[in-house]
């Protein structure tokens, strides 16, 4: 391969600043509606990131406009590591976030929809920042990396090479030929139903400023709220709860499935092998939860963040346990209750959730339902062969036989998500944490999940964490986003070697 391309590298981080500086002052009218002074911070902190990407655009004017491989895995990363260092200007510059560490964590947990915290009063933050650090959410959501994608003829550059590294998952359905197609049209789907859901939840009794957040942390599964006690602020108004849980789940879908489903082709998405067992987990998943709450709740657990639950009443706990669920599942990270109460049994059901994750090709984290199908279909094949070892019997998904090669890099992307969750676990324990709470801060972190357990619990946050502590779920928040190989890929020599 050819020596790598700096210079087109360059004018991406360029663009990726420009465009992230445009999204900080949109945040400026919300400042603005509500007379707060801190919209000349945001007005800074997006004029120095528009600058420096126009700096960097017009300053490294490619001579060769092919885009290798290497250079797309490079591109992602330093444009995931650009949106944040830019992105967390905003709270430095408006002195709501002064620390350096905090700052990169939040913004880093926004871009890459973990929806872990470190502020401790979200209530008392301005509303302009509270709007930015849902954008994170959005932006992160669907990939700045795929809306740059889709602006690229402009540049007269193809693109394919940035979608396959922002999205390495198992299989790249693609929704038209062409990729700048496919990516214009996700980001339609992306708006419409962001879009739909602020309506429903306007009119389902939130403000208008809580309705366009929440379905911002919603469809990108993020998870940061504009409460203290998140989503539980709402349980008694079941219709709210009931609405973000709904768009939850469909974006916890594969987004082909949800173009499919807009345009009526139901049989398709029927026929999907991982969106049934996406919808079965769900339903089996919370039934099973819901009979442990009904039968095996202390009765003195009567409260969940700052509100009461009955736990007797049937309604609500199948609200809340479907709610739980699905908001693990998709890794958004929403709290309706606090399911490390209802018993030692269900808190190690949901950590084991931690690890499935929604849909490919949807936002959510994680290590992915689809790849999971494959694995435990390779392991049944594995027993076969033991009993006839001269068939030649392939893995099949979606009735279509699946390639050696694919069953290979799931197989060592599982083995790699595991040794690097032990490993993770390890660190944090040596930099401060218990054992328990090292376990979900990693497992949270690595899955961009949010809420975990131990001291970081759904009604618990990571602002009492060390700064190395910080910096590392960081590091493990941007490697979960983009896939682990994406990342891991640039520690390794035979990357940075001349062909």
């Amino acid at each position: 391969m050819e020596n790598l391309n700096f210079k087109l590298i360059g004018r991406f981080l360029g663009l990726t600043a420009i465009l992230n500086g445009l999204f900080m002052w949109l945040t400026i009218p919300v400042s603005l509606f509500f007379k707060e002074d801190t919209f000349m911070g945001v007005l800074n902190a997006g004029a120095i990131t528009i600058t420096s990407g126009v700096l960097l655009f017009f300053f490294n004017k490619p001579t060769i406009k092919k885009l290798q491989k290497k250079e797309g895995y490079l591109i992602v990363t330093l444009g995931w590591l650009m949106l944040t260092v830019t992105g967390m200007l905003p709270y430095l510059l408006t002195g709501t976030i002064s620390n350096i560490s905090d700052a990169f964590f939040e913004t880093i947990s926004g871009y890459s929809t973990t929806g872990s915290s470190i502020l401790t009063d979200i209530e008392a933050m301005p509303k302009g920042v509270l709007f930015w650090r849902s954008a994170t959410h959005w932006i992160g959501g669907m990939g700045i990396i795929v809306l740059t994608i889709a602006i690229l003829p402009l540049l007269g550059i193809g693109g394919m090479q940035l979608f396959m590294a922002e999205a390495p998952g198992p299989s790249a359905d693609k929704l038209h030929p062409r990729i700048t197609q496919t990516a214009k049209l996700l980001w339609l789907i992306y708006v419409l139903l962001t879009f739909a859901e602020f309506v429903l939840l306007k009119i389902a009794g939130m403000t208008w400023f809580d309705a366009i957040n929440h379905a911002m942390a919603t469809i990108s599964t993020g998870g940061f709220s504009t409460k203290n006690a998140s989503i539980a602020f709402w349980n008694n108004q079941p219709i709210i709860q009931y609405i973000i849980l709904f768009f939850m789940f469909i974006a916890g879908t594969n987004f082909v499935m949800t173009y499919f489903a807009l345009k009526g082709e139901v049989q398709k998405i029927i026929k999907n092998e991982e969106f049934r067992y996406y919808l079965l987990s769900v339903i089996g998943i919370s039934t099973i939860v819901f009979i442990m709450i009904i039968c095996f709740q202390n009765p003195e657990l009567k409260t969940t963040v700052d509100h009461p639950m009955v736990y007797g009443k049937i309604e609500s706990s199948i609200r809340h346990s479907l709610f739980s669920v699905v908001s693990v599942m998709t890794t958004t990270g929403f709290v309706s209750a606090d399911f490390t109460m209802w018993s030692y049994l269900v808190t190690a059901i949901f950590f084991a959730l931690f690890f499935l994750g929604g849909s490919a090709g949807s936002t959510s984290g994680g290590v992915k339902i689809v790849r999971h199908i494959i694995m435990l279909k390779n392991s049944f094949l594995e027993f076969k062969k033991s009993l006839h070892p001269n068939a030649i019997i392939p893995v099949r998904y979606d009735g279509k036989p699946v390639s050696q090669a694919i069953v290979f890099n799931i197989l060592s992307f599982f083995v790699l998500y595991m040794l690097i969750f032990i490993v993770g676990a390890v660190v944090l324990a040596f930099l401060g944490l218990d054992l328990k709470s090292a376990l979900g801060a990693c497992a949270s972190s690595l899955g961009n999940i949010g809420p975990a357990i131990g001291s970081v619990s759904p009604v618990d946050n990571f602002a009492h964490l060390s700064s190395g502590a910080k910096w590392f779920c960081s590091f493990l928040m941007l490697i979960g986003r983009l896939e682990l190989f994406t990342v891991l890929i640039l520690l390794t020599p035979f990357f940075w070697r001349k062909n």
